[in-house]
């Protein structure tokens, strides 16, 4: 499936809904419970939907410190918070549970995302400990939970990490589209920090045929130099109040980058 049909657009704007700490994490708010889960996410979706974005994804953002393993009750919460508000989504949309993938794919069957967002591929040494996805084994468990329509987008520059071993990124592009990925994320060092532009490029021509997206650090200003490689991009922190992730959806900054994308999207020399 291509980007336009998941999406309906090329170059697609993928905005971010950060969920507040869930059960069981440092952040959680026990005392207000799922209502402030609701309330949060709720508030943020309707701000980006009414900006203009092609498609959201919801994150646990806030539950770090994070983990690679996470428990049922981080999967729990999520689907029931999106699920609660699922009539109001208008969108397609995408899960995240940082760094779990089998989680994630778990919650995007039970409340019908469009795709994941995870590491997929590779090795790599983390804040979090060793990252070594099993893709072969996520791929089976896909199939055996009647989720093969859920797209898998990989990140292969993650965040607070370092590939193990020797392979460029055009090299493990290459690889990752081989492999079947459904689309190829390339980061910064972290949430909210640009990625290399030189990634981007490496990535891209490597892998024409397979969906590149520039995954963290996108800003309005940046959009014309991202989107003339990118096919297109996920944004978060720098459509926050301030610019600063924990903040809420700031509704001028989210129009305006809808905006600008819409104009940059619409110039002949960007389009691929």
């Amino acid at each position: 499936m291509t980007l336009e049909e998941r999406f309906g657009t090329v170059k697609p704007v993928i905005a971010m809904v950060h969920f507040p700490g869930l059960p069981g994490r440092p952040r959680h708010d026990r005392a207000a419970g799922r209502a402030r889960l609701a309330d949060v996410v709720g508030r943020d979706l309707e701000v980006l939907q009414d900006a203009g974005v092609d498609a959201v994804l919801f994150c646990n953002e806030n539950d770090i410190p994070y983990q690679l393993a996470v428990g049922p009750e981080i999967p729990a919460a999520m689907a029931a918070v999106i699920g609660e508000l699922y009539p109001s989504i208008r969108v397609p949309f995408g899960v995240n549970i940082l760094w779990d993938a089998r989680a994630s794919l778990a919650v995007a069957r039970a409340t019908g995302a469009a795709f994941i967002r995870e590491v997929l591929t590779g090795v790599y040494e983390s804040d979090m400990g060793l990252v070594a996805p099993s893709l072969g084994d996520l791929a089976a468990y896909r199939e055996n939970i009647g989720a093969s329509d859920v797209g898998l987008f990989g990140n292969i520059t993650p965040e607070f990490s370092s590939t193990l071993g020797t392979r460029t990124v055009a090299e493990r592009a290459r690889s990752s589209a081989f492999l079947g990925l459904d689309a190829i994320l390339i980061s910064g060092p972290e949430a909210g920090v640009p990625f290399v532009m030189s990634d981007l490029r490496a990535a891209k021509e490597a892998a024409p045929q397979t969906p590149v997206l520039a995954n963290t650090g996108v800003t309005a200003e940046r959009l014309a130099e991202t989107l003339a490689v990118a096919d297109g991009v996920i944004v978060g922190t720098s459509l926050k109040v301030d610019g600063i992730t924990w903040n809420p959806v700031d509704p001028d900054r989210a129009k305006r980058f809808v905006d600008t994308a819409r104009e940059v999207r619409s110039a002949p020399a960007v389009l691929r």
